[in-house]
């Protein structure tokens, strides 16, 4: 089981989960941000810290943002397991599903 990003962080990228995960497990994509999920160790930090709750408890992920579980996970096909998201730094590409969501207008 892992952390899973949703909708509400396309086009947003906050940032202040990356800053509370303890093991470097959220990595930057074109659009959102996705948590690694042989990395996360279940900690729960990122969660509240979220300003739009996107990050959700894989179990508990809602039904219209199911997707984004195999989302985050096809995220890192390629990637593997970097084992750290700041030594890699920020990627051009997204999950597939990211090229069906329009891009959002979102206030900072």
């Amino acid at each position: 089981m892992t952390y899973v990003i949703a909708l509400p962080c396309v086009d947003l990228k906050d940032k202040a989960c990356i800053e509370e995960c303890p093991v470097d497990c959220i990595y930057e994509g074109g659009r959102m941000l996705y948590i690694q999920p042989d990395e996360c160790v279940d900690c729960g930090a990122c969660e509240p810290v979220c300003p739009v709750e996107a990050i959700f408890y894989e179990d508990d992920v809602p039904e219209e943002w199911k997707d984004y579980t195999a989302a985050n996970a096809e995220f890192f096909a390629e990637l593997g397991s970097p084992g750290g998201a700041s030594k890699l730094g920020a990627q051009e590409s997204d999950a597939p599903l990211l090229a069906s969501v329009a891009p959002r207008e979102v206030e900072h």
